[in-house]
């Protein structure tokens, strides 16, 4: 009798958009799923990259990140939010977001705990919440808009609630949290005395007048608040996974202890080089945001003329999409003939939802594709009314 793997893991399943990456490679399909940049990172922060190999920083940095590093940190978000941050005693750079996520809950959140998500949600934060022992609550996001109900939400705070996730802008839906509904959030937070573990990975991605606010700004909201952020959307970098939290110095303690145990620390070099990125001219985030709305409004088209009702976004580079129409039993098996018979992979709305079903009639797409990548996209996708009617 072999001995048994872990509860924890019985309880979640390997990440769907990887999968649906791995799919995309088999059938030589276009990748919309995985939301990653076909393009190249800006040549400038490249070689940053490169000139710092060339020093020989190629050891371990300072396990809670590079001096610089943390200082361009600070700068960045001073600029950003209006807020001083001490470099060497609220931020802790990781390997990634992701770890930076996980590591901040593992740092506040204890076994029965309970921590609120809104859903759909990106699918690492149920899996993170189970890693810490704690159970997940949800609270829906209701299209076209992607609200959520301020009595649900008011429901899902209790004694034993230890945060709410936010993802703003938001992946996948690219829902821009307004001020008003942030303010709802951080009166409720501070009600059961909870902490708001922000997601904003995507704050450069805002279009037709949506603005990015950071819940750390809001009054009273810094000391309870972990701010985690990262290289790798901004500048095109997803496989350098570099990311960082910043929180009070308290919870950083925390976050760092974890941090340390978990990685050690995240690449030197890279640290040096997103130490130059983070000090771009304003002009290169406002050159970002245009090309990010051409992009969008371009598949937006795309999408629709093959038949897709979109919500449009106002946020980060995804597309959510109604999949009624086209008449398949649900979104695994619809994704499953895209990318095998059409030649496109998406991720299946299942996959960000608590219960499946709640998504079995929407896929999301993502757009951060060169122009040559959309143009075949939308040639293939022409195909689908046909196909789709064949498999009816």
């Amino acid at each position: 009798m072999k001995p048994q793997i872990s509860q924890k893991a019985q309880q979640f399943t390997e990440s769907v958009i990887r999968e649906m990456t791995r799919l995309a490679l088999e059938h030589d399909a276009i990748n919309l799923a995985q939301g990653f940049p076909d393009f190249a990172a800006p040549e400038e922060v490249k070689e940053a990259a490169v000139r710092a190999i060339r020093a020989d920083i190629n050891q371990y940095a300072i396990t809670w990140g590079a001096r610089e590093f943390r200082q361009a940190i600070a700068e960045r978000f001073e600029r950003d939010t209006g807020l001083a941050i001490d470099p060497e005693r609220e931020i802790t750079v990781c390997c990634g977001a992701t770890e930076a996520m996980v590591a901040s809950m593992l740092a506040v959140v204890d076994p029965g705990d309970e921590v609120i998500v809104f859903e759909p949600f990106y699918e690492n934060y149920g899996p993170d919440a189970v890693i810490c022992g704690a159970v997940p609550r949800f609270v829906r996001l209701r299209p076209p808009d992607w609200s959520f109900d301020p009595e649900e939400l008011a429901a899902a705070f209790n004694r034993r609630t230890r945060a709410l996730i936010l993802n703003t802008p938001n992946n996948p839906t690219g829902k821009v949290f307004t001020r008003e509904e942030l303010a709802t959030i951080a009166a409720l937070a501070e009600r059961w005395n909870s902490y708001v573990i922000t997601d904003e990975i995507y704050q450069y991605m805002v279009y037709d007048g949506a603005e990015h606010i950071s819940m750390a700004s809001l009054p009273g909201m810094r000391e309870r608040t972990i701010t985690v952020n990262g290289m790798s959307k901004t500048y095109s970098v997803t496989g350098w996974r570099v990311g960082y939290a910043i929180a009070n110095p308290e919870v950083t303690n925390a976050i760092r202890k974890m941090h340390d145990f978990l990685t050690v620390g995240a690449a030197a070099p890279l640290q040096e080089a997103g130490a130059y990125a983070l000090r771009l001219p304003d002009e290169y985030y406002a050159s970002l945001q245009q090309a990010y709305v051409r992009r969008r409004d371009r598949t937006l088209v795309m999408l629709e003329a093959a038949g897709f009702r979109c919500f449009k976004p106002r946020g980060a580079y995804y597309i959510m999409t109604d999949i009624a129409g086209f008449g398949f039993p649900n979104d695994v098996e619809f994704s499953r003939y895209l990318v095998a018979e059409v030649g496109v992979a998406v991720v299946p709305g299942s996959s960000f939802y608590s219960q499946p079903e709640s998504g079995s009639q929407q896929v999301r797409f993502c757009f951060c594709k060169k122009d040559q990548t959309l143009d075949e996209a939308a040639r293939r996708l022409a195909r689908i009314r046909t196909g789709a009617a064949a498999k009816r």
